[in-house]
């Protein structure tokens, strides 16, 4: 099998007039794709249900985008039953065979980048960039696991030892549950999905139910793509109901999860519990999310610094796991830094996603109550030195808003907003900046900017986050150049996009013949 070396896919920034009229285009074509149904996929049959999820642009909510199937206990029976069955046959193919259908899967998202892009557009409220970023990451993501499965054909070297025969390889753990957030709907929901089904594994995928037409969009590229009936599994349904059920059924070997830190609280619970008939401890891989702090001392280039807060805090509205919400800045420097900083968050335009706004709507109705109440608190908790409020009109719009004078154990300052909120906090010292960034129960990703080599080298050993980046922004982590994932109560530090990330739906067994 000839592969080619992998680098991330560039990420369209629709500088040229010919890309923005290809854009223009897909938006089109899309637009009047509005109102489809799409119903669930069990064992590659086209499944419609009584009941349907709405699925409306958060630009304008008025406009439902799509419907999709919503599964109930019932569907999800049929689709672990048909997920389990497809295992007997995927896990055999050759690896090579499994990866050739990745890889064909990669090439169809290329060919269809600009009409996925749109639909993400519409659907969860991405300027046009965002939506690119998260097609090309989704692009990536199939590619790197396509390549890194094949590594695990070789068998591991053994100690050797007189009169016996030792191997130990590599096998697929079964059918399992992928349950995806709506704020990267392509790019974490492929990934999740086709990790596990690289190695061998079957997948039921109950995406989130703001985007479950972009999901329906992955699955007529698999489908297209040759991956057999049964190997991947599209479950639209609440978290609350279908995916609960999911995550304690006896049949579910693996959770894939990616959401609230108290979600996935109550799924590494449930998940522990052993349910009748049930014959293994399921595995649980948790993502959870952060509270993201940047540090900038007195040493700090102020004008790289400001840009990268500004591009961290509010690149979709916030709504980024990995998304600046504390600015933890050195008092020398407080006041020249914030000049900048809200000079160019002041910029910033906020409108309609579709005509590539820096900054669109909040995801949902749900998200906009969140954030408003998060400002409200924050207007008690700090000095509201830009923004705080809601725009006017039927989106789901913010304007960026920036608190100051923030104490550290604040409640914007501990809890996740996921919204168009910065905390600014001020400190004495690198010390203070360090237990203040440390000082929270998340430990995502994190950042500082200095130009000084001892603290950087300082910060690399005890900022205590799974994604540390040194004078840069904080967002956008690269598959296969920065793995990413957690510690603390942010996840269990899977490393999606890493090369170790396979290994966790795999088990090794060991057979010994003696001569």
């Amino acid at each position: 099998m000839t592969v080619e070396p992998y680098r991330p896919q560039p990420i369209e920034t629709f500088q040229t007039p010919e890309k923005r009229q290809e854009m223009i285009r897909a938006l089109a074509e899309v637009r009047q794709q509005f109102g489809r149904h799409y119903p669930l996929i069990i064992g590659g049959e086209k499944v419609q249900t009584q009941a349907a999820i709405p699925s409306t642009n958060p630009s304008n909510p008025a406009e439902v985008v799509g419907y999709a199937a919503q599964a109930g206990a019932s569907e999800a029976d049929a689709a672990l039953e048909a997920a389990w069955k497809a295992f007997k046959t995927w896990k055999d193919w050759p690896q090579e065979a499994r990866s050739r259908t990745l890889l064909k899967a990669a090439h169809i998202m290329k060919r269809r980048q600009r009409e996925l892009e749109a639909w993400m557009v519409y659907e969860i409220g991405k300027n046009w960039t965002e939506a690119a970023a998260d097609v090309a990451e989704a692009i990536d993501f199939t590619i790197y696991y396509a390549q890194q499965a094949l590594k695990y054909t070789a068998k591991p070297p053994l100690v050797a030892v007189p009169g016996e025969d030792n191997e130990s390889f590599y096998m697929p753990l079964g059918a399992g549950v992928v349950i995806a957030p709506w704020n990267f709907p392509l790019a974490i929901l492929t990934g999740m999905t086709l990790g596990p089904i690289a190695v061998g594994n079957t997948v039921v995928a109950k995406p989130a139910e703001d985007t479950p037409v972009i999901a329906a969009k992955l699955f007529e590229i698999l489908e297209e793509a040759g991956l057999p009936a049964g190997v991947a599994n599209l479950l639209p349904g609440h978290g609350s109901e279908v995916g609960a059920y999911l995550v304690s059924h006896p049949k579910t070997r693996f959770i894939n999860f990616t959401g609230s830190l108290e979600v996935g609280l109550k799924i590494n619970e449930e998940a522990a519990k052993l349910a009748p008939g049930q014959t293994w401890l399921k595995r649980v891989f948790l993502e959870l999310g952060g509270k993201d702090a940047i540090i900038v001392d007195e040493t700090a280039d102020l004008e790289a610094a400001a840009l990268g807060i500004v591009q961290s805090a509010y690149g979709f509205q916030g709504q980024k796991c990995s998304a600046c919400s504390r600015l933890i800045v050195l008092e020398r420097v407080h006041d020249d830094l914030m000049e900048q900083v809200v000079e160019r968050a002041r910029k910033l335009v906020v409108g309609p996603a579709e005509e590539n706004p820096d900054m669109g709507p909040v995801a949902s109705e749900k998200q906009e109550q969140t954030v408003a109440r998060y400002i409200e608190i924050g207007k008690e908790e700090g000095q509201c030195i830009l923004g705080g409020h809601r725009l006017e009109g039927s989106g789901y719009f913010f304007e960026p808003t920036i608190f100051d004078g923030v104490a550290p154990q604040a409640r914007i300052a501990q809890e996740e907003i996921f919204g168009p909120v910065l905390s600014v906090i001020r400190v004495p010292d690198f010390d203070a900046a360090l237990e203040v960034a440390n000082g929270t129960r998340f430990g995502l990703t994190g950042g500082v900017f200095s130009r000084s080599r001892e603290r950087l080298e300082r910060a690399r050993q005890e900022f205590q986050v799974g994604n540390l980046y040194f004078n840069r922004k904080i967002t956008g982590a690269l598959v296969g150049v920065q793995p990413f994932g957690g510690s603390n109560l942010s996840g269990t530090n899977t490393k999606a996009g890493g090369p170790d990330y396979l290994m966790n739906f795999l088990h090794m067994k060991s057979v010994t013949e003696r001569f």
